[in-house]
């Protein structure tokens, strides 16, 4: 009896996406059978790239059935590849090309306002979400796909990762929880991921385990490269052990809350505001900066209240938080104007930087900016204000 598999999305709502309907076969070859939007302009490439897919994975008799919603290349060749796999197994794969802009690094202090989660199943999200302009865009493989769907949406990210033009964002992968998430790494490590975020994270040693499974894909595949982690934090024990995470790896560079997951552990309901959750953000914090990482705040859920959303990043702010997640484009400029430097935070941090400087020509040991004495901490904190004014154009740099 021949093997009928399936992958991929389809219907009304689905764009960007393709249908693939595989049935394994002991002889007649390869029988591909296509209904695309786009058949009259592109229906032979697509056909002749089903092709060198299933000759790719070594697939020499099928019949393919492919419903095609303007599916890209690196798209196509997941689902086919997702398809094979599910009967046959293998180290083979069918890679797109990787884009230039893709191999950049980032780096350990960089600026992460905002990070927009896009679900790894959905390729329709991720093709333009870079056009926004977020710090971070997250692959999800963890909350936003179902179970039976994992396998697929791994190789997608990894696709995603060679192909999607993410306009300087920073790229993410929230992977599943350990002990699961250790084998996504192998689908996301050799593809130049910049930032791993490791979901309900509770203790220092779930970070080890993924960084040591990250140094040895690197040594296999010979790139010396460094891949940073975010720890979320969501649970009452996760709060607890902080400082723990946040010093287990060189890698970490942030540690980020989630605050659905870490009330339904509290047994309280979430609120507006934020109550219930202040001593896990603010020790989250504290954690962090005693750590030298970035505190990073958890979403705000309701995309349709940008009022309520810039007062959430306001008190975010207050706490000490650098960032926060969005789940919705329309969240990230709110977000990044309540984290950027206020005028006024700007003028007090440049006359603490310039007492700084005239404090050094003259050869002081005691800073002062007229009766009050400046420490080294308000110094470094001053310096980091003016870069980010730089950064978003608020104020020249004066070297440009």
């Amino acid at each position: 009896m021949n093997q009928i598999v399936i992958a991929g999305n389809k219907g009304e709502r689905i764009r960007s996406d393709c249908h693939v309907t595989l049935e394994f076969r002991k002889s007649g070859g390869i029988n591909i059978q296509l209904n695309s939007k786009v058949e009259g302009m592109y229906g032979n490439q697509i056909r002749q790239q089903v092709a060198e897919v299933l000759e790719a994975l070594k697939v020499r008799h099928a019949k393919i059935q492919m419903e095609d919603s303007g599916a890209l290349p690196f798209v196509i060749g997941a689902r086919i590849e997702a398809a094979v796999k599910k009967i046959q197994p293998s180290d083979l794969s069918w890679l797109p090309p990787m884009i230039p802009q893709n191999q950049d690094e980032s780096h350990k202090d960089q600026c992460r306002f905002s990070r927009l989660y896009l679900p790894g199943n959905t390729p329709g999200m991720m093709l333009n979400a870079g056009i926004h302009k977020p710090n971070g865009i997250i692959l999800d493989l963890e909350d936003s796909v179902a179970l039976e769907k994992k396998e697929e949406a791994r190789l997608l990210v990894r696709n995603a990762l060679r192909q999607v033009d993410f306009y300087g964002a920073e790229r993410m992968v929230r992977i599943n929880q350990l002990p699961a998430g250790l084998d996504d790494l192998n689908d996301l490590v050799p593809h130049h991921v910049n930032l791993i975020l490791i979901p309900k994270c509770e203790h220092g040693h779930q970070v080890k385990q993924v960084e040591e499974r990250v140094k040895s894909i690197l040594k296999e595949i010979k790139q010396e490269r460094g891949v940073f982690f975010m720890p979320i934090i969501e649970s009452c024990l996760g709060v607890e052990n902080a400082f723990e995470v946040a010093t287990s790896s060189d890698h970490v560079v942030a540690l980020a809350i989630g605050l659905e997951d870490y009330t339904a552990d509290l047994g309280v309901k979430r609120t507006i505001g934020g109550e219930e959750s202040l001593y896990a953000r603010t020790r989250l914090v504290n954690a962090c900066r005693a750590a030298g990482v970035q505190p990073i705040d958890s979403v705000f859920s309701d995309v349709a209240d940008m009022e309520g959303l810039k007062q959430n990043v306001n008190q975010s702010k207050s706490l000490g938080f650098v960032g926060m997640g969005c789940i919705h484009p329309r969240q990230v400029p709110v977000i990044h104007e309540g984290f950027s430097p206020h005028e006024d935070e700007i003028i007090k941090a440049e006359k603490i930087v310039q007492a700084f400087k005239d404090a050094e020509a003259k050869g002081l040991g005691v800073i002062s900016l007229g009766t009050k004495m400046i420490d080294p901490p308000v110094v470094k904190r001053a310096q980091q204000i003016i870069e980010l004014a730089y950064r978003f154009g608020l104020r020249q740099h004066p070297e440009s």
